[in-house]
């Protein structure tokens, strides 16, 4: 076979939970979902058989959720892949508003950033003094 063939090695459900970091309930979940783009091939007797190609959709996937894409949009991106070429424009669409989210998300977390390490620059001139005078106390 090819170098380049991704189908050379078929692999477990075991082996690419530990490759993608999901775990094997998760891997049967995303099946029954239909969020894989191809179908997971079985063994005579009923397991799982992976390809690369998978593990590689699953990788995405991984991030893509980890960015806290909803499993719907998840799930139309898969379908727009499993229905090959023609909706490119679409998947583009769909991923571009995803990345625009990320982004506002991180300039939010950057904002709760630059709060939290003002807040740790108070506490540690403070400590530095040796006084909590300044500091937020109980009341009441």
């Amino acid at each position: 076979m090819a170098a380049n063939d991704n189908s050379a090695r078929a692999l477990g459900i075991g082996e690419v939970a530990e490759r993608t970091g999901l775990s094997i309930d998760t891997l049967r979940f995303y099946e029954r979902e239909n969020l894989l783009v191809g179908p997971v091939r079985r063994t005579a007797g009923g397991r799982r058989r992976y390809t690369e190609s998978d593990v590689e959709w699953l990788l995405i996937c991984v991030k893509l959720r980890e960015s806290a894409m909803p499993l719907a949009e998840l799930r139309r991106f898969a379908e727009l892949v499993r229905s090959g070429p023609g909706n490119e424009a679409e998947r583009h669409a769909l991923l571009d508003a995803h990345r625009r989210r990320v982004d506002a998300r991180i300039r939010e977390l950057e904002d709760c950033r630059a709060v939290i390490t003002w807040k740790v620059g108070v506490y540690a001139d403070h400590l530095a003094r040796g006084e909590a005078g300044g500091l937020w106390a109980p009341t009441g």
